[in-house]
């Protein structure tokens, strides 16, 4: 039998985590090599770093559904190609810019939108779990303004830095000379919770009935 880093026994049930811990240990290391801008790669690579340790820390007594597990998973790849590259000079948006005539790399816009899709099904799981909260109307708005309360606290987040590092925080916060951007990334934030309870609220319900865990 093996064990897991905080010394408790791995079972068959951690497969699923085990499986996209390892994917995104290999893209991490991927990401950290030749990465563009050292400090950006730092405070972009940041939630990814922390949440894999509390996930393997909680998993016997919170052990997320498969659905959430591989959303975090993906939510960690955007971060750690975003880091890698910066999020405004990600080659394969460049050339998507370029050959649809857009004004800015979108890959930014991506990972504003996966920060509001993922860290909903994120928050439905926690709150389903540990809340009287059943599936409906209350459920739906409460997720929605929490993901915005985290979405304003990224972008106070990114505002610090811009105070306390200068222009050096420039690729950090990505904004590409749009005024706008930090409404516009909230906003992207807000759609993608809107979605992700849309479309995949009811499999992640039959999974927790499932106890797929």
């Amino acid at each position: 039998m093996t064990t897991g880093s905080d010394g408790t026994a791995m079972t068959g049930a951690d497969r699923p985590l085990a499986l996209t811990s390892l994917l995104v240990a290999i893209v991490c290391l991927w990401s950290y090599l030749d990465a563009r801008d050292p400090l950006t790669w730092w405070m972009e690579a940041a939630p990814v770093l922390l949440v894999y340790p509390l996930l393997w820390a909680v998993r016997t007594r919170f052990r997320t559904t498969g659905l959430l597990t591989l959303l975090i998973a993906v939510h960690a790849v955007i971060l750690l190609v975003g880091a890698h590259y910066t999020y405004a000079e990600v080659p394969l948006f460049d050339w998507v810019r370029d050959a649809f005539g857009f004004d800015r790399n979108h890959y930014d816009r991506v990972g504003h939108l996966a920060q509001g899709f993922i860290p909903a099904i994120a928050i439905r799981e926690l709150l389903l779990r540990t809340s009287p909260l059943r599936p409906g109307r209350w459920l739906f708005a409460i997720i929605l303004f929490s993901v915005l309360g985290v979405s304003a606290t990224y972008e106070l987040i990114e505002w610090l830095a811009a105070v306390l590092v200068g222009q050096g925080a420039d690729a950090f916060l990505g904004t590409q000379g749009d005024p706008w951007d930090t409404q516009t990334d909230m906003a992207l934030a807000g759609l993608g919770a809107i979605l992700a309870q849309i479309s995949l609220g009811r499999v992640h319900d039959r999974q927790l009935k499932r106890g797929e865990l």
